[in-house]
């Protein structure tokens, strides 16, 4: 959704670009011989169709349909004397459909030439038919540019400095790779990264010519030397000529898994080129909501807010636990997974041993891996009354709408439930069953403001619900995020809507937790560590490449790797967790023990560790 600057826009979010115009319009019967810049002014209800259908499926950013509109593609087609009205015409068209909601961006395209010293057309002229592209663009009212599907770099170079001629609109610069990762002039990524930082190109990206995989490894690359906002629009695979066709065989799900990829990879801006259809961007724009929901801020518009509002409850009031934080003592919880089934007997066990044992408060999470397993908020109150131990349960948005998260807040609340700990949740395509439909009304961000209110008494429209809540607000926090910015920002966001502790997932790597605590310590709220004692290399293996933000040093795997029996790897797992533990233990307000495979003496031994 449109809000403010591109480029402030893309510090906290990533953006979702339309797919490819040209494969819509021959989906559409336009024949490949046609001119498609020309429909612009001939059939602009056909482009009009196209774009409507990409913003309907999600798409953040449309480009306007002017890809070949320069003096040297149109000349051909008898058009040259109209680049300015077809230019023009595009971009109304895209502005018209995208209102004051979404960006409209000015595609570019190479000029179909060479330029010296690969061909006879000067620099100058070259800047001259860019130029003329992007004054008329620019009169039509896009917001920013795209320098797309280039393969050489003087020759964008010159499109770039064309652009910055006209305006000061934000300027995408995109190459396009083959199938050995490089430019057809080959260029490698990190070339790419330094001379379009040098040319102050405001975003870096890749488009066209290959499919998802070999964009993946440039991004990686790329990300590894520049700060700058980083763009991946692959094509929907290699094309197959069948029947005397181009027909891209990746499917929209393959296009979705990848586009998860893309983020975590760093990419800021994610899009299709040739192949992808409105089908393919409504399943990016789904994996994006479940890696990334966008923040939807919750508005509350009543009469009389300050008459309506309660003082919420003091944080020592709120629970044993909340009291003990609130305190300073430092406490130690241990995570206990819910049943596949209804049989909860083995938790009840567990969690009367914990207690045995002095742990504070049983962590249950919600669903957690998008696994099926029994509510979190069931257990939690079989356990608490059960064995008279608080549970921190965890809350997710994956599979509520607003009016079920009120619903059950209530209820849980009822209950006599009071320490949450908010998270986004995990997509279902990383459980075992995933075709559900995730459904992040909200993140874990819009979480927060929603149990913020109901703890001051109101519901979402202002209305008052009688006796405030007193729920104990914890919230998620990665220390190895990839984009730690991006991470810490989140986190401002969530502490300003009222969290009260933070729950960080596994560590390992103590260079990495340092470098975040120097960071965490200015939003002055309690942090609890997450401890997870590795079991074996695979183990290890697993948590340092399947779970987003736990990194294992390369010391640790190597004494993991050391060990030849079972019995030696637990060993060496427990000393590991002892060591972090230590290394830790005064920065932190308490640890959250995690118990692989449900193994409590494990889990046990770890808490021995700590005494």
């Amino acid at each position: 959704m449109k809000s403010g600057d591109f480029l402030e826009y893309l510090k906290g979010n990533v953006v979702l670009f339309d797919g490819a115009m040209g494969t819509e319009l021959y989906n559409r019967g336009i024949f490949l011989n046609r001119c498609f810049d020309e429909l612009n002014i001939n059939r602009p209800q056909i482009v009009r169709d196209v774009h409507r259908a990409y913003l309907q499926a999600g798409a953040d950013v449309i480009e306007t349909n002017t890809f070949g509109a320069n003096i040297y593609k149109l000349g051909p087609h008898g058009l040259g004397d109209q680049v300015e009205q077809i230019n023009l015409q595009g971009a109304k068209i895209a502005r018209a459909e995208a209102g004051s909601k979404h960006w409209v961006a000015g595609s570019i395209g190479p000029l179909g030439i060479r330029i010296e010293p690969w061909g006879a057309t000067s620099e100058q002229e070259a800047r001259e038919a860019f130029r003329q592209q992007a004054r008329a663009l620019m009169d039509g009212g896009v917001d920013l540019f795209i320098l797309e599907t280039f393969t050489d770099l003087h020759e964008i170079q010159q499109a770039i400095i064309a652009v910055r001629e006209v305006g000061s609109l934000p300027v995408m610069a995109m190459l396009t790779l083959t199938e050995d990762g490089t430019t057809p002039y080959g260029n490698t990524p990190e070339q790419i990264v330094q001379q379009m930082s040098e040319w102050e190109a405001d975003v870096i990206g890749l488009n066209c010519g290959v499919g998802p995989q070999i964009m993946l490894t440039a991004l990686e690359r790329m990300a590894k030397i520049t700060t700058k906002p980083l763009a991946i629009m692959p094509n929907a695979g290699f094309p197959r000529n069948v029947e005397g066709r181009s027909i891209y065989l990746s499917s929209a799900e393959y296009m979705a898994e990848y586009s998860r990829r893309f983020i975590l990879g760093g990419a800021k801006i994610i899009g299709g080129c040739c192949g992808t259809t409105p089908e393919y961007i409504r399943a990016m724009r789904s994996a994006i909501r479940s890696l990334l929901p966008q923040q939807r801020r919750v508005m509350v518009k009543i009469k009389d807010q300050q008459a309506a509002c309660k003082e919420p409850c003091q944080m020592a009031q709120k629970s044993n636990l909340a009291a003990r934080i609130a305190s300073g003592e430092f406490v130690t919880t241990v995570e206990l997974v819910p049943p596949r089934g209804t049989d909860f007997g083995k938790a009840v066990a567990i969690a009367r041993i914990l207690k045995e044992h002095g742990v504070d408060a049983i962590n249950i999470p919600d669903g957690p891996r998008a696994l099926s397993r029994m509510g979190a908020p069931f257990l939690g109150k079989v356990i608490q009354d059960a064995v008279g131990i608080e549970p921190i349960v965890h809350y997710t948005c994956r599979d509520r709408n607003l009016l079920g998260i009120i619903s059950d807040l209530l209820g849980i609340h009822a209950m006599g439930l009071r320490n949450l700990l908010l998270i986004t949740g995990d997509p279902p395509k990383m459980g075992d069953m995933p075709n559900a439909t995730a459904v992040f009304d909200i993140d874990s961000i819009g979480l927060t403001n929603v149990v913020n209110y109901l703890n001051r008494g109101i519901d979402l429209s202002g209305n008052p619900i009688g006796q405030p809540t007193s729920y104990l607000i914890g919230v998620g926090v990665n220390p190895g995020a990839i984009d730690l910015d991006n991470e810490m920002r989140r986190l401002e966001w969530k502490v300003k809507a009222g969290a009260e502790y933070a729950i960080t997932q596994p560590v390992f790597d103590i260079e990495i937790f340092n470098n975040f605590m120097e960071r965490f310590r200015e939003f002055r709220i309690p942090l609890i560590a997450g401890i997870w004692p590795l079991i074996n290399l695979r183990n290890a293996e697993f948590m340092n490449n399947e779970i987003p933000g736990a990194s294992v040093p390369s010391e640790i795997m190597e004494k993991m790797r050391r060990t030849r029996t079972k019995e030696a790897a637990l060993e060496t797992g427990l000393q590991i967790a002892g060591e972090t533990i230590r290394a830790i233990a005064q920065t932190v307000n308490g640890i959250q023990i995690s118990m692989p495979f449900g193994n409590v003496d494990y889990s046990l031994k770890v808490l021995e560790n700590i005494r």
